[in-house]
């Protein structure tokens, strides 16, 4: 009854116009959050084991540098430069192996064998959530991470020059290698696994406590200068990083400052995006205010008889806590709806990009769009209740 006694002056285009208003600020802040979950694993994806923002160093090495040996490493000087620079989070060297690797598999009735190498760096940039990324002296198995295009090699070159089968990632997981290690006149025989692949690191990486343990087993013994360092940087899009690079004449594996240039990038635009779309959202939040307390102004005496004959304040404001908070379920669900069927569209330009891709879930919008509507209800329903209240304070 009193719903009916207050819809009279319900405008529906001043309604209308803040449904349609809200619905294209939750759009854009929706569509913007997901595109960005959705686009940022290709220029992140296959590496989600390491630190996200590291870059890997190296000096430039002349033919002579690389015939003495020298040149080519960091000393002890070099990285503490490194680690002097407000850029850099964390620096950790790369270990090389001491000893002689080589390993093999049985594969359709071959036995492939190959020398191999291995490399660390301290765990710390190892994300722990691998599994299986440990070892502990006496362990026969050893976890290993290989590059990527070494998989790449085979299934679309020796494969296929040998009528072999090709292998994918999850194959390859199941699957042991028999690794030989050997020196000092000493040779241990052991088991490998690979654990993840990578598209930036071009070595095989083993723990940091089996290279500590093999070194001192089967290696001479010695510290060895690294070639190479692995460094947790700020931002990777920092121009003086590049600067640095330059001056010291270092160099960076991949294209990692490129990619931090480009997520950074992606970053701007989404909090561009986003920005525009609260601001939708906001200016529609204050419409639909504003509508109400028309609405309610209008009102007036009709809401001051219904709380003379005794109706609460809470009651009387329930038809219109109704009504906002039903446009704005329907807000929401219109636009994860919209964002859903335009997340179709885009994921399948981006399979053709990139084939491998690793789709992730609606859960971002979903989580998104329900956390606005409660944000937006709730302020709503206090809006209308308060204003109700100073109404019956005044009769």
């Amino acid at each position: 009854m009193i719903w009916k006694l207050l819809r009279q002056h319900i405008s529906v285009a001043q309604l209308a116009g803040f449904f349609l208003a809200n619905l294209c600020g939750m759009v854009i802040v929706l569509l913007g959050i997901q595109f960005y979950k959705d686009v940022l694993p290709v220029f992140t994806q296959g590496d989600s084991f390491m630190k996200k923002d590291y870059v890997i160093v190296s000096k430039q090495v002349s033919t002579l540098g690389s015939l003495v040996g020298k040149g080519g490493t960091f000393s002890r000087a070099d990285i503490a430069d490194m680690e002097s620079q407000p850029f850099a989070k964390r620096t950790g060297a790369f270990t090389p192996a001491q000893f002689q690797v080589s390993a093999g598999m049985g594969m359709a009735g071959m036995q492939l064998s190959t020398a191999m190498f291995f490399e660390s760096v301290p765990d710390e940039f190892v994300d722990v959530r691998l599994e299986g990324w440990t070892y502990r002296e006496g362990q026969t198995e050893i976890p290993i991470i290989i590059p990527r295009n070494y998989l790449n090699l085979y299934n679309f070159g020796f494969a296929q020059s040998r009528n072999l089968p090709q292998l994918s990632e999850s194959v390859m997981g199941m699957m042991t290698l028999d690794v030989r290690l050997s020196g000092r006149g000493r040779t241990e025989r052991m088991k490998g696994r690979i654990v993840g692949f990578s598209n930036r690191l071009n070595t095989i990486l083993v723990p940091q406590a089996f290279m500590e343990w093999a070194n001192a087993t089967l290696g001479d013994g010695g510290q060895t200068a690294p070639s190479r360092l692995i460094v947790e940087v700020d931002n990777p899009a920092n121009d003086r990083i590049a600067k640095y690079f330059k001056q010291k004449g270092y160099e960076t594996e991949g294209d990692k400052l490129d990619a931090g240039k480009t997520t950074w990038f992606l970053k701007m635009v989404v909090g561009i995006v986003l920005t525009v779309g609260l601001i939708i959202s906001v200016l529609s939040f204050y419409l639909l205010m504003l509508s109400i307390y028309l609405l309610l102004q209008k009102n007036t005496k009709k809401l001051e008889n219904l709380l003379m004959i005794g109706f609460s304040p809470a009651a009387v404001a329930r038809p219109y806590q109704v009504l906002t908070v039903g446009l704005n379920a329907a807000v929401a669900a219109m636009g994860v709806l919209l964002v859903w069927m335009a997340r179709d569209a885009y994921l399948d330009m981006l399979r053709r990009m990139v084939p491998d891709l690793q789709e992730g879930s609606l859960l971002p919008a979903l989580l998104t769009a329900g956390g606005l509507f409660l944000l937006v209800s709730v302020l709503n329903v206090l809006a209308v209740r308060r204003k109700v209240e100073s109404i019956w304070r005044k009769k």
